[in-house]
């Protein structure tokens, strides 16, 4: 089965907006505030993800 490396691209650029809006809103709030440490976290952990699916993206182009 071939892979659509285009929706790849096209979620990678959807999860990098959903991060970059996340990285604003807890910008926002202090580092002690529980709402702001788990928006921080939510942001860390799609970062992850997103480095995991630039890699997959990568590997299915080659």
């Amino acid at each position: 089965m071939a892979i659509d490396v285009s929706a790849l691209g096209s979620i990678e650029l959807s999860l990098e907006e959903v991060i970059d809006r996340l990285r604003e809103v807890s910008r926002d709030l202090d580092d002690d505030d529980e709402v702001g440490s788990e928006l921080r976290e939510v942001e860390r952990q799609l970062h992850m993800a997103f480095r995991r699916l630039e890699k997959a993206t990568r590997r299915a182009i080659t």
